[in-house]
């Protein structure tokens, strides 16, 4: 019988522990009209799958298959949609970052968007438990006329499931150029108590739920007036969005204390922004 006792005596929790460790990369492209799967490679625990999505938009969905991220552990995404392309990119669940004893997750994610082409990096929530660790850095690449739109929501600890995060490192680097000229930075990091760090007028006012869409066109000034009217129209109780563009940029910035709530906001803004539904995994 294994104890862990046996464990301390025999010297095992000293031992190295197995870390995730995935990559995977995917890139469509623009045959005859229509938004075809051109190059698809993956590696240990980052998978994707491309679900039968008929006449609507081309669509990836990434998957962690180690259920979850804690210290040590990698992933990289590498997406390019090539010119005159349009294509999906979204994940089958919320991912789960765990508690650490040895350092942050690591989460890297490059996009490239051709000219004339369209991607929408949709992905579904992360949820940060008590006591974890991940650092994120996301980069875009994007030609004169393309278009990207993209989404993350930190959901810190389920407070409907009587969850208490008391400590928690987070950092998160969005880097966006079009035409190797930066267009948008922004950079979080957040480090010890989140009842502390999201409690000020700034950050997310007692909100733990927090949440940025950015669309990246160049008429994204001519936006505004849409996106505003959809953020009117959110059946949303506890949660605030708020919305601005310059410089061929628009951003959304949601925050909430009822992850569902949130979660219910975000498909209304972003079925009533895009004019679509959003892919089936976000309904499962």
């Amino acid at each position: 019988m294994y104890d862990a006792a046996m464990a301390s005596d025999s010297g095992l929790q000293n031992e190295t522990l197995q870390r995730v460790s995935g990559t995977a990369r995917i890139r469509f492209a623009n045959v005859g009209g229509r938004t075809r799967l051109a190059d698809l490679y993956q590696k240990g625990s980052a998978k994707i799958r491309l679900p039968k999505v008929y006449d609507a938009t081309a669509t990836a969905v990434l998957i962690n298959t180690a259920g979850g991220l804690t210290g040590g552990d990698r992933l990289s995404y590498d997406i390019a949609i090539d010119e005159g392309a349009h294509a999906i990119v979204t994940s089958q669940t919320a991912e789960r970052t765990y508690r650490s004893n040895t350092g942050s997750a690591k989460v890297t994610a490059s996009l490239r968007v051709g000219a004339g082409a369209a991607l929408e990096w949709l992905p579904q929530e992360t949820i940060l438990f008590d006591s974890s660790g991940l650092t994120r850095v996301l980069s875009a690449d994007l030609e004169a006329d393309a278009r990207l739109m993209m989404l993350e929501t930190i959901v810190v600890g389920r407070t409907a499931m009587g969850e208490t995060v008391r400590s928690v490192s987070f950092r998160d680097r969005w880097r966006i150029r079009r035409n190797n000229k930066l267009l948008f930075a922004d950079d979080i990091r957040c480090d010890g108590n989140p009842a502390d760090f999201l409690s000020g007028p700034a950050t997310a006012r007692g909100g733990h739920v927090v949440s940025t869409f950015v669309d990246c066109a160049v008429d994204a000034e001519e936006r505004l007036p849409h996106a505003r009217s959809c953020l009117e129209g959110m059946p949303a109780v506890s949660t605030h969005g708020a919305a601005s563009a310059w410089n061929g940029l628009l951003t959304v910035r949601f925050v909430s204390n009822d992850s569902r709530d949130l979660r219910n906001a975000l498909i209304s803004f972003l079925t009533g922004y895009r004019a679509a539904d959003l892919p089936r995994v976000w309904y499962c």
